[in-house]
């Protein structure tokens, strides 16, 4: 069983920096031929210091998502990772919060539909899709209801998927990841703390205290995860979603 990906054609949205980028940065130690997708304008110059092409494109945008994908004439890995995470409070009133949920359902449900559609006829039997969920797709946080909702249904999207597209020899996963350093996660930390009336770094002592291993996860922790889903060791895992969060959630 080998964990390389020597010249296999990868696509990763969300690329342009936290997890995408790691995960991009692990694809590209593997040998992998990388497309990174985000809608950032600093993807190109960050796909540059890996050898890799950037598009700058929005994944709810259909026509966008199809001329980013034009040019690879295969697909063999696809990480659907792009996502926004915002706090979206039920009882709050106001537009604002609802043109949040709406975006927020926008990107992580129907982008990663989006992009999945138009990069299937890409891609092969042995090919690979992988979801970014997240943990709080298993569990969830209050006040964050459309992000946990959506990481919900990208879990329920990875099931299906992995039924329908089986039969022709693709494989579906998720990870979902704990928390990790990154700009968003950092974001979510502070604004939970405001709303819980305690210190950054006492809610992150608490969180990460509920781990079974201690530490905050930086973004390159992830690559290996992903890496492992892409490749012929995992040839016989679909329809899973796995967790990588220090045990904090009982899976």
């Amino acid at each position: 069983m080998s964990t390389s990906l020597q010249g296999k054609q990868v696509v990763i949205t969300g690329a342009s920096r936290g997890i995408g980028f790691g995960i991009a940065q692990g694809f590209a130690r593997a040998g992998a031929q990388l497309l990174l997708i985000a809608n950032d304008p600093s993807v190109a110059e960050q796909a540059r210091t890996l050898g890799a092409t950037g598009v700058e494109a929005d994944i709810t945008d259909g026509a966008a998502v199809a001329a980013a994908l034009e040019p690879p004439t295969r697909i063999d890995v696809l990480i659907n990772n792009a996502g926004l995470e915002r706090l979206t409070p039920v009882s709050e009133g106001g537009a604002e919060v609802e043109a949040v949920f709406r975006r927020i359902i926008e990107i992580n449900v129907i982008g990663t539909q989006l992009v999945t559609r138009r990069a299937l006829p890409k891609m092969v039997s042995g090919s690979a899709i992988i979801n970014t969920a997240s943990i709080w797709g298993r569990v969830a946080e209050a006040e964050f209801g459309a992000y946990v909702a959506s990481k919900h249904a990208v879990i329920g999207l990875t099931k299906t998927w992995a039924k329908e597209l089986g039969p022709r020899g693709i494989r579906v996963n998720a990870v979902c990841p704990g928390w990790v350093r990154t700009e968003a996660s950092m974001r979510s930390l502070s604004i939970m703390s405001q709303r819980k009336g305690i210190g950054e770094q006492q809610l992150l002592d608490s969180i990460t205290g509920n781990q079974a291993l201690p530490g905050l996860m930086e973004p390159p922790d992830m690559a290996d995860t992903y890496v492992f889903l892409a490749s012929d060791a995992a040839r016989n895992i679909t329809g899973q979603s796995l967790g990588v969060d220090r045990g904090e959630v009982p899976w």
